[in-house]
């Protein structure tokens, strides 16, 4: 059996620029060699000129498939990140939702149960602790119960997470002691996240101060200026959406679906950001690849109702809008579509920059020598021909 393969004529899509190489030679799992001779010992693939990128990185996902991950079970994860590969998501860290201690407590067990596991699909690279520390009045399509204060005492349900496997967690910068728990966590490694919050500017900004570098799906869930007027009359303020357009030392992420925002947000976003500080999530719950009808947003009988509604998810009421239905692939080609930026800027923002964000740009997210050969054949239209997990077809 021949552990090599070897792409030929490939346009290959790299961080800074487009080029059209001879070769592409990936060995066990690894890229080894660019533009080099022709291997005889490698299985070959002439691609004729098609696109070859790396493969896409999901850092907010939460099911897909019928699947969620608070369903709580090795087969639901499996699911999830098969149902992903399909759009072109070769690592992703799956995302929580507000629930019980002890269901947050399983979602983070599982999450490291599948580290270095194949799961069929995409790879399970850390994890995405998101929904105890919200502020309550900004949960969105979030269940009720399962709210917790920031307290550093819950930093020991957080063991087994590290560089190469690392934890992100969200919290609210209005809430009592998260300034605290933001600074304990940043101290052990762990990736501070602010979402779901009507913070004030000069809180986020402390928040910056005490770790946090990271916001979670901007104009979604958070206080802007109208917001923050609609408690104090004057002098107006800003708000999270705001600051994180404002403060450099924040990355942060949109769902380019084409429901959550517009062209012209997309375009702001990216403007002022930019493709090394931006990146592209689908947010994305059960109803991937499902017709549309009523779903569980988080586990089955204890999530939220929603429904999956011309290919995005909204409450029962169709008044608001409950997380993304739509792959990575479908969010690239509304990005360029969108900002008409050049493709190898919006292939960065949902390759190397979620892998930077998350501290793991060293193994995924580039092709490069030595990366992992996580790899995505595109046609023109940008459509997924083929998808390679560790030098492994789908």
């Amino acid at each position: 059996m021949k552990h090599k393969h070897q792409f030929l004529n490939a346009t290959v899509v790299f961080p800074d620029r487009i080029e059209l190489v001879d070769s592409v030679l990936i060995d066990r799992g690894r890229i080894v060699s660019i533009n080099e001779a022709h291997d005889h010992d490698a299985n070959v693939t002439d691609l004729k000129g098609y696109y070859l990128t790396p493969g896409f990185i999901d850092l907010h996902v939460h099911g897909g498939g019928g699947a969620d991950f608070m369903d709580l079970t090795e087969d639901a994860f499996r699911t999830v990140c098969q149902t992903h590969a399909r759009h072109g998501t070769t690592s992703l860290t799956p995302t929580s939702t507000v629930a019980p201690e002890a269901e947050s407590g399983r979602f983070l067990e599982l999450c490291k149960s599948f580290r270095d596991r194949a799961t069929g699909g995409a790879s399970i690279v850390g994890a995405h602790h998101y929904g105890p520390y919200f502020s309550p009045e900004a949960r969105g399509c979030h269940p009720t119960n399962g709210f917790l204060v920031p307290d550093k005492d819950h930093l020991k349900g957080f063991d087994g997470f590290d560089e190469s496997f690392p934890l992100s967690v969200t919290i609210a910068p209005e809430l009592a002691s998260s300034e605290e728990m933001m600074r304990a966590c940043t101290e052990l490694g762990i990736h501070v996240n602010i979402g779901h919050s009507y913070a004030t500017m000069e809180q986020v900004e402390s928040a910056v101060r005490s770790g946090a570098r990271h916001v979670d799906h901007l104009y979604c869930a958070m206080s802007d200026r109208a917001r923050l007027r609609q408690k104090q009359t004057f002098p107006m303020r800003a708000g999270v959406m705001e600051a994180t357009l404002y403060c450099e030392e924040l990355t942060t992420e949109v769902i380019a679906d084409g429901k959550h925002l517009n062209d012209a947000l997309l375009r702001l976003a990216f403007k002022i950001k930019g493709p090394d500080r931006l990146a592209l999530v689908t947010d994305a719950m059960r109803a991937v690849d499902l017709p549309d009808g009523e779903y569980w947003f988080g586990g089955k009988d204890s999530g939220e109702r929603v429904r999956r509604l011309n290919d995005v998810g909204v409450t029962l009421d169709g008044l608001a809008l409950a997380s993304g239905v739509m792959g990575l692939d479908h969010c690239v080609r509304v990005m360029k579509q969108a900002t008409q930026a050049p493709l190898h800027e919006i292939i960065r923002m949902v390759t190397q920059t979620p892998a930077r964000i998350i501290g793991l740009d060293h193994s995924i997210g580039s092709i490069k020598v030595g990366l992992r050969a996580d790899l995505l054949v595109l046609n023109q239209q940008l459509e997924i021909q083929h998808v390679y997990i560790d030098g492994i077809p789908l």
